[in-house]
């Protein structure tokens, strides 16, 4: 069973800058595609971010492209998603999602495993 826990969420200015960390625990972590999906108030799940198993291919949303940067470190168990340029219609609850393959993540279907979420706020 693998469990992911978020942090770094917060309320920054536009143009800030935050960085999301996600530390999932269970032994098959360096064996799947991690990434970061979003929720905003009212609106529909949307896919921000994936890597696959080991950091060789990202990929990103057309919203995000140039601004976010998705990476890990499987030596220490850790999922990174550091958002620059940040814009108020970034704000929503960002949630760490991990599973086997990564169009699972890129379509938000049948993702095996989620965090609880973290949430980022941008103010204008």
């Amino acid at each position: 069973q693998v469990q992911l826990v978020e942090s770094g969420g917060g309320s920054v200015q536009t143009g800030g800058s935050l960085r999301l960390s996600c530390a999932p625990s269970g032994r098959t972590f360096s064996r799947l595609a991690m990434g970061w999906v979003r929720q905003a108030p009212g609106k529909e799940r949307e896919f921000v971010a994936l890597i696959n198993w080991n950091g060789g291919a990202t990929f990103y949303a057309d919203s995000v492209k140039g601004r976010f940067t998705i990476s890990r470190d499987n030596a220490k168990n850790t999922v990174y998603l550091q958002m620059n340029s940040l814009k108020p219609e970034d704000t929503a609850v960002y949630s760490c999602v991990a599973d086997l393959y990564g169009q699972s993540i890129a379509t938000i279907k049948g993702v095996d495993y989620w965090g609880q979420g973290t949430q980022v706020t941008v103010s204008s």
